[in-house]
């Protein structure tokens, strides 16, 4: 009998999980700390947490008060965790009187400096509007101390390409007339940069933190306590009963759970290092190379960003610059994430049919129905969080709802052997969580009074009732505190990309860049046209092409070295309005820069995810990160094709049934050519001569329109004669 593939039990526990992810995640690492200060830190995180979930819950404060809470907590304890040398990560804290808690006295001092910078603006928010443009003495001071304390927060967290590309803009607001032509202005003072930056909502303080501070850090919370009480792994058996039969098994149970885990996570390296704990070990085991099993890991786990309903961080900055409901940002992103997984998927089963891998037997593969019998109830906060967002509520109340369901789901049921009182106390809670947020009390005092006696009551209920769950208070508490860290490297890059912000909207380059790059496609595209007949593309059209792939480029590049939230940030305030002049929807042009800002987790030579799934296969890095990039070719190209045909992002405007239907279909005959030609492989291994014929034929289906298809299957049809004849031999 062959071994089994994969281990009977299943997702990592909650402390390996995190063992995993900062071995992976170098945004995860904390430096070792003395009892007394982790016992310092952890109250700081668990803190932070739960002043999110209670002003999600229960309102947000006012907007400077509300951001600078938030980056206040985020930046101390940034400066308490993360060292200022990588090498002292693994060292142990030495106990000094200048070294209180194993943290430094520098490190101790920056925190508080930090803090402090960042609270004077509400402290001072009352004189506020008297102040920017004539900032006092103090003022400036004040603001230096936080850009600087900035700066390096973020070099600790994240590393240096962030803080550099902060540090150019500012040398460009500064020096501003020794530029040449269009890039010259007429410069700026330093107090006048610390008054835009420090003092107004449009730099530091900005839409990016404000984001983060209202709806990221909820739905962060919500997929780590989803993964704790096991919805993950109910996902995971789901998937595996699924895909798991059938060749290549493992490799189809990992596009299938990431695309579901992604569902929760919204990050790629957590994704991947959750799922891939199990499936990659599971894909070698059955005869995938090492490489293409940790890249199918690694291009899956990409997709966590851009899965609804959660999706990634800058989902939630669309919201605030396109001035638009989440429902439509869900809508906008459900097809383009779904060509993404076929794509991975069509890819993995070719190459399992090329070499004859095999699937999963029966003895290998979870019980379903066990599954669903043990883990139903965890789908409840999914449930529950899906019907709050489509129902037109706030995202922050939906992940309050979901967050308590999770609550409620692991501390009062159990895996199996629930009795009556579990199921009494599941639906009682549940019905209090309803009428916290439905049942239309009178005052915001009574709903926090009945929710704080639901919460204070249900300690001693299950104490008196004996009723144990999936997980106790501790690990609620815990999970907790795991949530607050994922908050802080991002927390940190929203605040720096401000700075970003900050000097576009006092310089006005972003307009200055915008007619530079647009200048520079014409000239490329009128380059082209002269080898094409004009039939087939005309100056219009190959300028916009152009655009695109400047800026899909330079999204790469830049994602290279900073997270994907910051690149879209950057890109949105440079590279959008430039598409937006050649006539792209403000949407489909922020989901053109979002899609290709995610690609940077899977392209070498810096790709997060690839490099997290290369650890768990034992393989080289560079080539993990290239073969997970051309198993994520579905996301290079459908980005393109949205903005020629909008249709297929179902909400944008012009939207025609005719035009979704050709494009959709277009896309997936496209995709599916376009894979086998990169396995070598559709019925019989392919010739080279068919190879570069399917791959021609690809391109052309995917292009939107019914011609461009049609051309994509005459040039794909000899290729299907001989497979289906060779087949037949």
């Amino acid at each position: 009998m062959a071994p089994s593939v994969l281990p009977p039990s299943v997702l990592p526990d909650s402390k390996q999980l995190e063992e995993l992810e900062q071995r992976f995640d170098p945004e995860m690492r904390f430096r070792p700390l003395a009892v007394s200060a982790t016992t310092l830190v952890a109250g700081l995180l668990i803190a932070l947490s739960l002043f999110h979930y209670y002003t999600a819950g229960f309102g947000l404060l006012q907007e400077i008060t509300h951001r600078g809470v938030h980056l206040a907590f985020v930046l101390g304890l940034i400066f308490l965790v993360f060292p200022h040398r990588s090498l002292l990560l693994d060292r142990t804290p030495a106990l000094r009187w200048w070294n209180p808690g194993g943290v430094p006295w520098f490190d101790w001092v920056l925190a508080l400096a930090a803090a402090a910078s960042v609270l004077y603006i509400p402290w001072v928010f009352h004189d506020l509007m008297f102040r920017v443009g004539n900032p006092l003495p103090l003022d400036v001071a004040m603001g230096s101390v936080l850009m600087l304390a900035l700066l390096e927060a973020t070099r600790r967290s994240m590393g240096w390409p962030l803080p550099v590309i902060a540090i150019v803009f500012i040398g460009y607001a500064l020096a501003g007339p020794h530029f040449p032509g269009l890039l010259k202005h007429a410069g700026s003072g330093w107090s006048q940069l610390i008054s835009h930056q420090y003092l107004t909502s449009q730099g530091i303080y900005g839409v990016a933190v404000g984001v983060v501070a209202t709806y990221v850090f909820h739905f962060v919370l919500f997929g780590v306590l989803a993964t704790r009480i096991g919805l993950g792994q109910l996902f995971l058996d789901v998937a595996s009963a699924v895909a798991g039969r059938y060749a290549g098994g493992p490799a189809k149970v990992s596009v299938f759970g990431s695309a579901m885990f992604g569902m929760l996570s919204g990050s790629s390296v957590a994704n991947a290092v959750t799922v891939g704990s199990l499936t990659i070990p599971a894909m070698i085991r059955v005869g995938y190379r090492r490489e293409f099993a940790g890249g199918v890991e690694a291009a899956a786990s990409t997709g966590g960003q851009i899965t609804p309903p959660v999706l990634g961080a800058a989902a939630f900055l669309m919201i605030e610059f396109l001035s638009v409901p989440y429902q439509t940002i869900i809508v906008a992103a459900a097809i383009p994430a779904f060509m993404h997984f076929f794509g991975v998927f069509m890819q993995v089963h070719f190459e399992a049919k090329r070499f004859g891998l095999r699937g999963l037997n029966e003895e290998e593969m979870p019980k379903l129905r066990e599954s669903l019998a043990q883990r139903w109830p965890t789908l409840l906060p999914l449930v529950l969080l899906i019907f709050i967002l489509v129902s037109g509520r706030t995202p922050y109340l939906a992940a309050f709802t979901g967050i308590t369901s999770c609550a409620i789901v692991g501390l009062t049921t159990r895996a199996s052997g629930n009795t009556a009182r579990h199921w009494g106390l599941l639906a009682g809670l549940h019905v209090l969580l309803l009428v916290v947020v439905f049942g239309g009390l009178p005052s915001q005092e009574l709903r926090l009074a009945v929710f704080a006696a639901g919460a204070a009551a249900t300690p001693v209920l299950l104490k008196a009732l004996k009723v144990e769950g999936r997980i106790g208070l501790q690990v609620l508490v815990e999970s907790l505190g795991t949530g607050a860290k994922y908050a802080l490297a991002v927390g940190a890059a929203a605040a720096t990309v401000g700075i970003v912000i900050g000097v576009v909207t006092l310089t006005g380059v972003g307009f200055k860049l915008s007619t530079i790059i647009t200048g520079a496609a014409q000239a490329v595209a009128g380059g082209v046209g002269m080898l094409i007949p004009p039939t087939l593309a005309d100056p219009k059209t190959l300028t916009l092409l152009m655009a695109l792939i400047m800026t899909g480029v330079v999204c790469i590049l830049l994602g290279c070295g900073i997270p994907t939230t910051a690149n879209y940030i950057i890109m949105v305030t440079v590279a959008a309005p430039t598409l937006t002049l050649l006539g792209v929807e403000p949407l489909v042009a922020h989901f053109f820069v979002f899609y290709y800002g995610v690609l940077a987790d899977i392209t070498p030579p810096v790709a997060l995810a690839a490099y997290a799934a290369a650890g768990m296969a034992g393989s080289d890095p560079f080539k993990t990160g290239n073969t997970a990039f051309r198993l994520g070719m579905a996301k290079v190209l459908v980005p393109f094709v949205f903005v020629f045909s909008p249709s297929l992002l179902i909400v944008a405007k012009g939207f025609t049934l005719y035009d979704f239907s050709i494009t959709f279909v277009g896309c997936i005959l496209g995709i599916t050519l376009l894979a086998a030609s990169l396995s070598r492989f559709w019925l019989v291994e392919m010739t080279r001569t068919e190879q570069l014929l399917c791959c021609a034929g690809a391109l052309f289906m995917i292009a939107p329109g019914l011609v461009p298809t049609l051309i994509g299957c005459v040039l794909a049809l000899p290729m299907l004669a001989r497979h289906i004849t060779a087949m037949r031999r």
